[in-house]
């Protein structure tokens, strides 16, 4: 019996592995347990979500701003002087 050439084993590994997992996420998105996917509205100049099944508590808390300003004597090359 001939044996497949040096590519197709890693080509078929990785094709089976793309479509198994985009099975599970398939899979996981039908069974999220949300009914209500929430729509957006804007007023005033703002964008907001009504419903959903996001709450505040999902989200992250913003970085506060640090106190003091850093020093014009940053070494960060990022800091605007």
């Amino acid at each position: 019996m001939a044996q497949p050439s040096n590519g197709v084993f890693p080509l078929l590994t990785g094709m089976i592995t793309a479509a198994a997992l985009s099975g599970a996420a398939v899979l996981v998105v039908l069974n999220s347990g949300c009914e209500d996917p929430g729509t957006y509205h804007e007023h005033d100049g703002v964008v907001e979500l009504i419903g959903g099944c996001l709450r505040p508590s999902d989200l992250p808390v913003a970085p506060r701003e640090p106190a003091d300003p850093p020093s014009s004597g940053s070494s960060d090359p990022f800091v605007a002087r």
